[in-house]
């Protein structure tokens, strides 16, 4: 495959998870990517529908693993959802299931915590996931509480395999209310839009890189980007065939952009 034109592009947006690493291991040819594309001068962004950790933790968690990225080079559902969240009604208050990079980011954006009558319901992914929350949700829906989920993805990759990811914890709210959730995250054009300006370049001179054909492949076609998938997650080979549309280029790894 001639990954010429790709490897010309200006600026690169990249997900993560199943992407750069499963878990706390990072993927073959992770480091050579990074490698390649600060010396060649790239822009990128390593834009993740994950919510559960801030830019400074991914940093943090990356530079365990041998890697030093900023933490302008990261953008987070987390960070999306607060931004929209701000926008359609400052100061408002949320009812919130997530881990603490959704809540800081909430906060960074003027939005309170309520768990008594709040304007939201906000679900993101978390390790504390229980009965007791997904009830507290349903009853502030049902009371008028408008839902917001980070991101759709049902299944997330880890080091041991596939993992329940937001959608999967949105969805108990939104069968016993009714009421469909606001997903914030990949493939939603407004986080898409951000994470372009944040790149700093045109959509025709990026290109979106992720493991995910429901998502990440979906985001950057509706978005205008050259799509690439990585069969280093979740989508494999054979069931990318059952959706309706195509990456432009189908990589084992991300490594392969920076192989000669």
């Amino acid at each position: 495959m001639d990954l010429s034109a790709l490897r010309n592009k200006r600026g690169y947006i990249c997900d993560m998870d199943g992407v750069i690493y499963h878990g706390n291991r990072l993927l073959p040819g992770v480091t050579e990517f990074v490698d390649w594309l600060k010396k060649e001068n790239k822009n990128y962004l390593f834009l993740t529908n994950a919510s559960g950790r801030t830019p400074r933790e991914l940093r943090q968690k990356l530079q365990r693993m041998g890697l030093d990225i900023a933490e302008d080079n990261f953008y987070t559902s987390a960070l999306a959802t607060a931004k929209f969240l701000q926008s359609q009604s400052p100061g408002c208050s949320a009812y919130v299931i997530g881990a603490p990079g959704l809540v800081n980011a909430l906060y960074g954006a003027g939005i309170t915590m309520n768990d008594v009558s709040p304007d939201y319901v906000v679900v993101g992914e978390t390790d504390h996931y229980n009965y007791e929350s997904i009830v507290r949700a349903v009853r502030h829906v049902n009371n008028g509480a408008h839902l917001v989920a980070t991101n759709p993805d049902l299944t997330g990759p880890m080091e041991d395999g596939i993992v329940p990811a937001c959608r999967a914890l949105v969805s108990p709210i939104e069968l016993a209310t009714g009421k469909g959730a606001y997903y914030v995250g990949k493939p939603n054009a407004l986080m898409m839009r951000t994470g372009l300006r944040l790149l700093g370049v045109h959509s025709a001179e990026a290109a979106m890189i992720g493991d995910r054909m429901d998502t990440d492949i979906v985001a950057g076609i509706e978005t205008g980007l050259d799509t690439v998938l990585v069969l280093s997650g979740v989508t494999t080979r054979e069931n990318m065939t059952v959706f309706p549309y195509r990456p432009k280029y189908v990589l084992n790894g991300v490594g392969d952009i920076a192989a000669d």
